[in-house]
């Protein structure tokens, strides 16, 4: 066995021999990482042009447009300008007005700044420079629902979605149909005026028309697609909205004249994070290997895969190999058929440690990077070898969890949870499998 030891210092985790002594703050360190590049204040001034000459509007929508916004005027200054974000994820404005309102399900709040984000827009003119901050989150905050359906009907609907199971594509697809803001409409409502918006990717494949309903980028979906995914995913339609998707909506073609001073670009994504992170591992002695950072599908059925795979590998293993890391990314879905809240990474880790069962030398991480999984304001949990044997001593049965997906109130018992607040930024989701060699006797 190798005898090099390297210490990182300040890091919270160091490697002896060939061993990451301390795996769960080994994981958790990997994951701030990966937090940590997705920071506006980091990464956005980049992709800032020169301030324009003239009137400047900056609007934006989504968990890390405040943070988004700061960024902005840390460079060009007080602007003029409105943003919308979640409750708790609000920065102060210099001249930006920052409103806070309600994620993952509208509320008036949102219902009432999304009319005034949308007059705003209205209100450019030709030589004028709108500026858009759009991050994941946008699509329940722009809140301006199709003429004959109501506020309560646009909240049943989301919360509906949110329990089906659909991707966040097909989510987002229904959600357009629904809008007079979303699949370019906000940017429709900007013409004649040259647009910029800047994005931070939380959807799989990087796709802008899906990133919060991509409110700026054409769509040329028809509203016989927002039913199918309706149809196809058992979603409850309240009132008149099957009637308000069938007359069709707003949303914008991609041909549209309209969206001819448009520049769409993405400037923070889940590639960047997951790689920032597998350096990081690198330089503490492990082989990384990248499952994909856009990796969809049920939470429980992707861990049984990927559980497979970490015991594959740990079998091939010697002692003195380095350690092994599964890096992935992308969003998971959860069809809730149980009472528990049903966050994706949760259920993750609890259908992961169920498969694992108990195997000694690996362990886990999977959390949200905007610190929400699910509608818990958890961003996830961090599971190993002991985390079975430990639940049967507090008498909690980790099948019955899974299969009411309450996921959260079993990691809640174990003390597992890993929470971080509001992290200002949102590139999806992160999962990390640390595999180490089984112990020798």
């Amino acid at each position: 066995m190798s005898t090099w030891r390297n210490r990182y210092v300040g890091k919270g985790f160091e490697r002896a021999g060939c061993m990451i002594e301390r795996p769960e703050v080994f994981l958790r360190q990997l994951f701030d990482r990966a937090v940590e590049v997705a920071d506006p204040m980091r990464s956005l001034k980049d992709f800032l042009p020169e301030k324009p000459k003239g009137r400047v509007i900056v609007v934006g929508a989504g968990k890390a447009s405040a943070r988004m916004a700061e960024a902005v005027e840390a460079v060009w200054g007080p602007c003029e300008g409105l943003v919308i974000t979640r409750y708790g994820y609000g920065r102060p404005g210099r001249g930006i007005e920052i409103v806070e309102a309600a994620h993952p399900v509208p509320d008036e709040a949102g219902l009432d700044a999304t009319a005034r984000l949308l007059a705003l827009v209205e209100s450019a003119g030709e030589g004028d420079f709108v500026l858009a901050l759009i991050s994941g989150g946008a699509s329940a905050l722009l809140v301006q629902p199709v003429p004959g359906v109501s506020l309560a009907e646009k909240q049943a609907v989301n919360q509906a979605l949110l329990t089906s199971g659909a991707p966040i594509d097909r989510m987002n697809t229904v959600r357009k149909h629904l809008s007079r803001v979303k699949g370019g409409q906000l940017a429709a409502a900007a013409w004649p005026a040259n647009l910029l918006a800047l994005m931070i990717s939380d959807v799989p494949g990087d796709d802008p028309a899906f990133i919060g309903s991509g409110p700026t980028v054409g769509d040329p979906s028809r509203p016989d697609d927002a039913l199918a995914v309706v149809d196809q995913w058992k979603v409850a339609l309240p009132g008149g909205v099957r009637e308000a998707l069938a007359r069709g909506s707003g949303v914008v073609r991609p041909d549209d004249p309209r969206l001819a001073r448009v520049q769409n670009v993405i400037y923070a994504a889940p590639r960047q994070s997951l790689e920032a992170a597998a350096e990081l591992a690198r330089e503490a002695g492990c082989d990384v290997r990248i499952l994909g950072d856009a990796l969809e599908g049920e939470a429980r059925l992707v861990a049984e895969v990927q559980a497979k795979e970490a015991l594959t590998l740990q079998h091939s293993l010697r002692a003195g190999d380095p350690p092994i890391l599964l890096l992935s990314g992308g969003e998971l879905t959860v069809t809730r058929g149980g009472d528990g809240i049903g966050g994706p990474n949760a259920e993750f880790c609890l259908a992961l440690a169920l498969a694992l069962d108990g195997a000694a030398g690996i362990h886990a991480l999977a959390c949200d990077t905007d610190g929400v999984d699910g509608a818990a304001e958890v961003a996830g949990a961090v599971i190993g070898p002991e985390l079975l044997k430990k639940a049967a001593e507090l008498h909690c049965d980790p099948e019955v969890a899974l299969q009411r997906n309450d996921a959260h109130s079993f990691f809640a018992a174990l003390d597992a949870q890993v929470v971080t607040g509001p992290t200002l930024t949102n590139v999806n989701d992160f999962r990390a499998i640390l595999v180490q060699p089984r112990p020798t006797a």
